[in-house]
C-alpha cells in the first residue's frame, strides 16, 4: 500500500470555490468514485469523487474553506488492486406485436379494413439501465457517507431528507432524486405516533375539527362503508405511488361502426356490447408488449413481480361508492364473452352481491367515464397494480388527412394513463398509450 495525495481536479474557470460539505474523516474506507467533498460556486455545486480506493489517513480541508484546482483534499493510503467495474444487467427487448392480418372475423362477422391509414405499432425499447425498484438497493447506516450527486444533495437538503437513511438504487448505492422522493413518501405514511415519540417519521398535520354550523345550516350524513374502505385505499395508493398521467386520444371511428354492426349478433347471445370490452382487448395487447405494466412491486419495494396472466378490473359506480370487479383471463376470451361478464359483474355490483374473489387478482384497471362526460382526468392507481387507464367521453373532432389535404370528422376517444413512476418511465408511458391508440384505430389488429 502507498500513501497518496488526493487533489482538487479541474473544476472549470474558477479561481476558488467554497467547500460546503466534507464527507470523509480519518479512518474512513473509501471506494473509487465515492464522494469526498462537495464544492459550490455561485452557479453550481459539484461532488469531488475519490480517484482510487483506500483508507483516509488525514483530511486537509474543512467546511468553509475556499479551494482551487490542485488544492490538497486528503492523504489516502491506496488499496492494492482496483475494484472491477460493475456491468449493468442487459435487458431483453420485448417482442413486437404480431403484424395484423388483412381481414379478421368475429362471430361470423367480417371485420372491415380501416377507413384511413393506421400508424405502425410503437416498438418497445430496452431500458438502458435496471429500473430502480428492481436494482439492488444499498442501505446506508447513520454516519456513513451517502453516495449522491450535488444536485441530489441540494434536493435532499431542501426537503429535509437525511441522506444517510435513504437507500440508493444506482450503481454502488448511488442515491437519485427518485430515491429521495420515495423515502419522503414512505416517511409520510408512517403512523403519526412514531413522530410523536421522537422517531424519524415525518408527521402529518391533523385535519382541524371545525364547527361548520357557525357559518350556516348543515346536515350530517354517515359515509357509506364502501366509501370508507375505498377512501382509505385511494389515499394510501396516492401517497405511496408517485403518479404520472399520460394523455392521448384514439381514433375509434371504425371501431364504433364495427361495434354497432355487431349489436344484432350480440343481442342474439343476450349481450350488450359496449366499448369497454374492446378496451380490455386492447389493454391485454399492450400489456403483452410492455410487461412492466403487468406487474407489481414487492411489499418492500425491492423486486418487481411480473405476471403471466391477464386479469382486467373495471371501476364500477354504485349507489354506495366505487368498486372494482375483475374479469379473469381476458386474453382467452372474445369481446362477446368479455361483454357478457361485464354485464353480469356490473349487475352484481349494483345489487351488492359481488364476492370478495370477484374483486381480487387484477393486473390492470380501466376506469371509464365516457357515459357521464369530461375530456380527461387523472385516475388513481389501484395498487398493488402499477397502472390504470382512464377513458372519457368520445367526440367528433376534425383530423387532418395528409393524403386528401383536408380535415375529416373522426370520433376521438380521450385516454388518461396513470402509472407508478417507480416502475415505469415517461417514455414507456407514452409508448403504451400510443400502442393502445393503434390497437383501437384498427379493428383487425385489435381482434387478433
Amino acid at each position: 500500500m502507498a500513501m497518496k495525495e488526493v487533489l482538487v481536479p479541474d473544476i472549470g474557470n474558477f479561481d476558488s470555490v467554497d467547500v460546503i460539505e466534507v464527507h470523509i474523516k480519518p479512518g474512513d474506507t473509501v471506494n473509487q468514485d465515492d464522494s469526498l467533498i462537495t464544492l459550490e460556486s455561485d452557479k453550481a455545486s459539484m461532488d469531488i469523487p475519490a480517484p482510487f480506493s483506500g483508507t483516509v489517513k488525514e483530511v486537509k480541508i474543512k467546511v468553509g474553506d475556499k479551494v482551487a484546482q490542485g488544492a490538497l483534499i486528503a492523504m489516502v493510503e491506496a488499496s492494492d488492486g482496483a475494484a472491477a467495474p460493475v456491468e449493468a444487467p442487459k435487458a431483453e427487448v420485448p417482442a413486437a406485436a404480431p403484424a395484423a392480418a388483412p381481414t379478421a372475423k368475429v362471430a361470423n362477422v367480417e371485420v372491415p379494413p380501416p377507413s384511413r391509414p393506421v400508424p405502425e405499432v410503437p416498438k418497445p425499447i430496452a431500458p438502458q439501465h435496471t429500473p430502480n425498484p428492481v436494482a439492488a438497493r444499498v442501505e446506508f447506516a447513520p454516519g456513513k457517507n451517502p453516495h449522491a450527486s450535488p444536485s441530489v444533495r441540494k434536493f435532499a437538503r431542501e426537503l429535509g431528507a437525511d441522506l444517510t437513511r435513504v437507500p440508493g438504487s444506482g450503481p454502488k448505492g448511488r442515491i437519485s432524486k427518485e430515491d429521495v422522493q420515495a423515502w419522503i413518501k414512505n416517511e409520510l405514511t408512517k403512523p403519526r405516533t412514531e413522530a410523536a415519540a421522537g422517531g424519524p417519521g415525518l408527521s402529518v398535520l391533523a385535519m382541524p375539527n371545525i364547527d361548520f354550523s357557525q357559518f350556516g345550516e348543515t346536515e350530517t350524513q354517515a359515509l357509506p362503508r364502501i366509501k370508507k374502505i375505498s377512501g382509505a385505499n385511494l389515499h394510501r395508493n396516492w401517497v405511496t405511488a408517485p403518479h404520472v398521467t399520460q394523455f392521448d386520444a384514439a381514433d375509434i371511428t371504425d371501431l364504433e361502426d364495427f361495434r354497432k354492426s355487431m349489436q344484432d349478433e350480440a343481442a342474439k347471445r343476450g349481450v350488450k356490447l359496449t366499448m369497454l370490452a374492446f378496451l380490455m382487448k386492447a389493454a391485454v395487447n399492450a400489456l403483452r408488449a410492455y410487461p412492466n405494466f403487468n406487474a407489481s412491486l414487492s411489499a418492500d419495494g425491492g423486486e418487481l413481480i411480473l405476471k403471466k396472466y391477464f386479469n382486467i378490473g373495471f371501476a364500477c359506480d354504485t349507489p354506495d361508492g366505487l368498486v372494482v370487479p375483475v374479469i379473469r383471463d381476458v386474453n382467452q376470451k372474445d369481446v362477446l364473452d368479455i361483454a357478457r361478464e361485464l354485464g353480469e359483474l356490473s349487475a352484481k355490483a349494483r345489487e351488492r352481491k359481488l364476492k370478495i374473489e370477484e374483486m381480487q387478482g387484477g393486473c390492470f384497471t380501466i376506469s371509464s367515464l365516457g357515459g357521464i362526460g369530461g375530456t380527461a382526468f387523472t385516475p388513481i392507481i389501484n395498487c398493488p397494480e402499477v397502472a390504470i387507464l382512464g377513458v372519457s367521453r368520445s367526440s367528433i373532432e376534425p383530423v387532418w388527412d395528409a393524403k386528401s389535404k383536408t380535415f375529416e370528422p373522426r370520433l376521438m376517444l380521450p385516454l388518461s394513463l396513470s402509472y407508478d413512476h417507480r416502475v415505469i418511465d415517461g417514455a414507456d408511458g407514452a409508448r403504451f398509450t400510443s400502442h393502445m391508440r393503434v390497437m383501437l384505430s384498427d379493428v383487425r389488429r385489435l381482434l387478433l
